[in-house]
């Protein structure tokens, strides 16, 4: 099995709805996403996938959240933009979106330096 990293990052607003303590006012972070992909076979250079193929599609599913308040943004219009929803989220657009041949293995979003929130499919 063969596993490669890339990650890329965005700048957004949001709230926490129902939250009791500081989150549930509109603040901003600095978000650093983070996705990692295996599969088993190389191609004939002896690469899984290209490292600017995955940050390119990395890249494209980020833009639309980019400078937003993530609330305004579906799914998160109805659901809370926590970091566990926004990796789950993140996992689902980016997934379908893979070569046949590459899975997603994780989605990782960090909200600070050292707060991360990580979505496995099970």
């Amino acid at each position: 099995m063969y596993r490669i990293t890339v990650c890329d990052y965005f700048s957004s607003a949001h709230q926490l709805r129902g939250y009791k303590g500081k989150c549930e006012n509109l603040h901003g972070h600095n978000w650093k996403i983070e996705i990692e992909v295996q599969g088993t076979e190389l191609d004939n250079v002896g690469m899984l996938i290209d490292f600017k193929i995955i940050k390119e599609l990395l890249k494209d599913s980020l833009a639309h959240l980019d400078h937003k308040m993530l609330n305004d943004i579906p799914p998160f219009d109805k659901i809370n933009p926590s970091s566990e929803l926004l990796a789950k989220y993140l996992f689902e657009k980016i997934s379908v979106i893979l070569p046949v041949s590459i899975r997603l293995s994780h989605v990782s979003v960090w909200e600070s330096e050292n707060s991360k929130a990580t979505y496995l499919p099970q």
